[in-house]
């Protein structure tokens, strides 16, 4: 896939996408019923079709601000049973596609999950020998600490198979910090919250 660049003050960012699905959203965002994205005219055609569907891209960034080397979530990732069919056991190029635009996995040295959803945890680990490893063994992988607490309830409602493919396996060997939802992670990059999806 094409990867798009974008360089901001002294810092460069890389997109990596993983996948583009092209289908009625209002199942992700209920206003976007096939009428009211059709009214948008500047949609068409690069982020929806004429007929009302929208083009949704899972994808990856990459904040490169010095010797940094920030992987801003790990889209949906392979080998992974999910409910949604096209994101079911994929076995796509991601790894590779990150390795040609510059970034093989062994030098990204944190990870930024910016929520823990499918979508956004997935490449924290690969199947090796039948395991869940760490995909970016040398990061360290960042969560929200209060996103990360809310999960820790009973009723949180976290998919235990995502857990146990994607989260837990990080966890267990120890790569995780959690962070303030406002953290500086280097002198130009600061986390800034943005509630909503």
């Amino acid at each position: 896939m094409t990867s798009n660049r974008w360089t901001v003050g002294s810092v460069r960012i890389t997109e990596i996408p993983e996948i583009t699905t092209t289908s009625a959203a209002h199942w992700l965002l209920p206003d976007a019923v096939a009428e009211e994205v059709r009214k948008i005219e500047w949609l068409q055609p690069h982020y929806a079709t004429p007929d009302g569907k929208v083009h949704m891209t899972i994808r990856a960034l990459v904040i490169e601000d010095g010797d940094r080397r920030i992987l801003v979530d790990t889209c949906l990732g392979n080998d992974k049973e999910r409910p949604v069919p096209a994101w079911n056991m994929l076995d796509g190029p991601f790894l590779d596609d990150l390795a040609a635009a510059g970034f093989p996995a062994e030098s990204i040295d944190t990870v930024l999950c910016t929520h823990l959803h499918v979508d956004h945890v997935g490449w924290n680990t690969r199947l090796v020998d039948g395991e869940w490893v760490p995909t970016f063994p040398a990061a360290r992988y960042l969560f929200a600490e209060a996103e990360w607490e809310h999960w820790q309830q009973e009723d949180s409602g976290m998919d235990q198979i995502l857990r146990a493919d994607s989260i837990q396996p990080v966890i267990d060997a120890g790569l995780v910090d959690l962070v303030a939802v406002d953290a500086e992670l280097t002198d130009h990059v600061t986390l800034v919250p943005t509630p909503g999806h």
